[in-house]
């Protein structure tokens, strides 16, 4: 048999002796009880009806006999548990049975709750959701100095539902407690010990010794003071959720998002009492979950988690060498740094290596500290000469977008790098097979397309032709993973999926500009369908050269019309006016960068909002025509992920469904009427009606 310090340590604890479930171990240890979570067949627990029913079933054991402590822990290497197991929700309706399923599922963390032994959640890695719930029911929770902790519901148009909210904003101060929920944020071990809801960090070494301390009763039960307690008081949740709930309003509309909205409800009217706010936020729990907003931001994960799939395994490369040091090679080197990737980047310009290298420490002081911060600015080097070359596994072509000075990169790529060197380009619409035209291996060639910023937009297109190895092209996907993004497989065709899909969206905007549309009316009417930002200020996002670049070449390649370029765009380029990053665009920026927007004169209309939309859905239909992606569902995800299209409504395509194809259509063709051919719809549209 293990001894309890073997059974403690850092390795899988799949193998102890014991007592073993389907997806929980009970060992005994003394007068002390462990009940170690492995559910079966994932690498990262998770909770459903069987896991809970297991549990429920060793807790009713338990009570019988007399143990000193019961201590939670996990078997995972991932961490103590990632929550629910989001498809036990899917497609659920109001109903009697899915309040039974709620109250079950709180019954047995209440029984923690209830327990008369010391309980002791010892948590590592991943400790959110449900499983912060059930950390949060123990008497004491002892993380190992890797934990993470949050509650991320809010991001799948939730609250907590199995006490959390009722036990965290009475066990810390509650506005923290808010914030930690409303947000959705992790935080790390340290920072959930200074919160108060932590009563001890330590190393995987120490975690016995804690536990002894915590059994003893000589570990302090941490909490949020008085303080707390006052702000629990009715007169201070009603002022502090008068100011909370205007907060979040301007970053999550209610009509949109009701979840946050709801969880502030729940704490002003039942935050005095735990036990009252328990029993409300399970019946809150049960109203949000089958909105159709919720669903589909359940949808929404699961799309994420599509996207992930394209590049399950590690791809091998450790060393990424980065031609070009503008904007995009310079945030593209530093993200791969940033994930323990040596980086070197080159241009021949030294001003640009500078900005780069500046960039770059940044953006890695911004996401590490200490020593993890230091190493990875030691990982990116500024390479004048190209010298990284030789050494590199991947080579990211990040030059601006002029066809005769890539065709030139990759002709002495092909000469300085290895013979298994993958050679990729960062181009957003250029055609690849005319841009590996007359390269000795083009087999080796492939698209890896970020997007900007790249440290804040995840998707990344993979972008395939018709001579590509398989081996390359799954590695370049796998790499995409490695570094933490999503890899989207498309096939070449001008602007892939997201540009393609982007511009006719962008154009009709800045046509309404050209009729004497007020660009803040234009950006109201996307942001009111639940864009994150406008098409006007989005454009200057992106940058207007860039905009115009992509409109240029997708009107020379694309055979059906794109909306015309107004002259005054290409004046405003030539002047430099190019966007937030020149300070001025469509719009001006203050000094924060942010734009400086009038009041809207008059409130946007359903008729602006189709004109900009439906031609984006057209084009996504257009890409599946194509075949440039798989699916709907992969369409759907690079949408959400890689422009930030409204995450409730499912995805273009996913929302066009609900709407119907065929009034989506039927619309355009309407508006061909008015507007002329370029909204002639897609035949994708009767196929899929038929």
């Amino acid at each position: 048999m293990k001894t309890v310090q073997e059974f403690l340590g850092p390795e899988p604890m799949t193998g102890i002796d014991g007592e073993r479930g389907r997806h929980w171990i009970r060992h005994e240890d003394g007068d002390r009880l462990w009940l170690v979570l492995d559910r079966q067949e994932v690498s990262t627990n998770t909770f459903n009806e069987e896991v809970f029913r297991e549990l429920n079933a060793l807790l009713a054991h338990a009570e019988q006999e007399n143990w000193k402590a019961i201590v939670f822990r996990s078997a995972k290497y991932s961490g103590f548990a990632a929550g629910a197991d989001l498809s036990q929700f899917r497609g659920v309706e109001p109903s009697a049975e899915l309040d039974a399923r709620i109250a079950e599922a709180n019954a047995v963390i209440d029984r923690i709750a209830a327990l008369k032994a010391t309980t002791i959640a010892v948590v590592h890695g991943t400790c959110v959701g449900g499983g912060l719930e059930l950390a949060l029911a123990c008497d004491r929770i002892v993380a190992r100095d890797d934990a993470k902790f949050g509650f991320p519901e809010v991001l799948v148009g939730l609250h907590p539902g199995l006490g959390g909210t009722a036990r965290l904003t009475h066990r810390i101060q509650p506005i923290e407690a808010m914030t930690l929920m409303l947000t959705g944020k992790t935080v790390d071990a340290r920072k959930g010990r200074s919160l108060g809801f932590v009563d001890a960090v330590v190393p995987e070494r120490d975690v016995g010794k804690a536990v002894d301390e915590a059994v003893a009763g000589r570990m302090e039960r941490r909490g949020g003071g008085r303080t707390g307690d006052a702000l629990n008081l009715y007169p201070a949740r009603k002022a502090a959720a008068y100011q909370m709930r205007n907060e979040t309003e301007k970053r999550a509309p209610a009509e949109h998002y009701p979840a946050p909205q709801a969880l502030i409800d729940l704490w002003e009217k039942h935050g005095g009492s735990e036990a009252d706010m328990l029993k409300a936020e399970r019946q809150s729990f049960a109203q949000l979950l089958p909105l159709p907003v919720t669903q589909n931001l359940i949808r929404a994960f699961f799309l994420r988690e599509k996207l992930k799939g394209n590049g399950k395994g590690k791809s091998g490369i450790a060393h990424v060498h980065v031609v070009g040091a503008g904007t995009m090679g310079a945030e593209i080197g530093a993200w791969c740094a940033l994930k323990g990737m040596r980086v070197t980047i080159e241009d021949p310009q030294v001003a640009s290596l500078g900005r780069a290298v500046a960039g770059a420490h940044k953006l890695i002081n911004r996401k590490l500290h200490g020593p993890e911060a230091l190493h990875a600015r030691d990982r990116f080097i500024p390479d004048t000469n190209g010298v990284g070359l030789r050494h590199a596994d991947l080579v990211i072509e990040a030059a601006p977008e002029k066809p005769e000075l890539k065709r030139s990169i990759y002709a002495r790529l092909e000469k300085e790098v290895r013979a298994d060197t993958i050679i990729a380009t960062n181009t957003s619409s250029l055609d690849l097979a005319a841009l590996f035209e007359g390269l000795a291996k083009p087999d080796r060639f492939v698209g890896i397309h970020f997007f900007n910023p790249v440290s804040k937009l995840d998707l990344v297109e993979v972008v395939r032709h018709d001579g590509v190895d398989e081996e390359v092209y799954s590695k370049a996907l796998r790499f995409v993973a490695d570094i933490g993004k999503l890899p989207l497989p498309v096939k070449a065709a001008p602007g892939f999926l997201v540009n393609r899909a982007l511009m006719p969206y962008l154009g009709e905007a800045l046509l309404m500009i050209d009729e004497g549309e007020q660009p803040e009316r234009i950006d109201a009417a996307a942001e009111a369908f639940g864009m994150p930002v406008g098409p006007v200020e989005l454009a200057d996002q992106v940058g207007l050269d860039i905009c115009l670049a992509v409109a240029d070449s997708l009107a020379e390649s694309l055979e059906r019309p794109m909306p015309p370029v107004p002259q005054w765009l290409r004046e405003k380029v030539q002047a430099g006016q190019l966007g937030r990053k020149t300070g001025k665009g469509l719009y001006d920026y203050d000094s924060d960068n942010k734009p400086k927007k009038d009041k809207v004169k008059q409130a946007p209309d359903k008729a602006m909002r189709d004109r900009m939309l439906l031609p984006m859905l057209d084009a996504v239909a257009s890409t599946l025509e194509a075949g440039v992606v798989p699916d709907a569902d992969s369409a759907d995800a690079a949408m959400i992920f890689g422009t930030g299209f409204a995450p409730f409504r499912g995805g273009p395509m996913h929302y066009a469904k609900e709407r119907g194809y065929a009034d989506v259509a039927a619309t355009m063709e309407k508006l061909v009427l008015v507007h002329g051919p370029r909204f002639t719809p897609s035949r994708w549209w009767q196929r899929a009606h038929d």
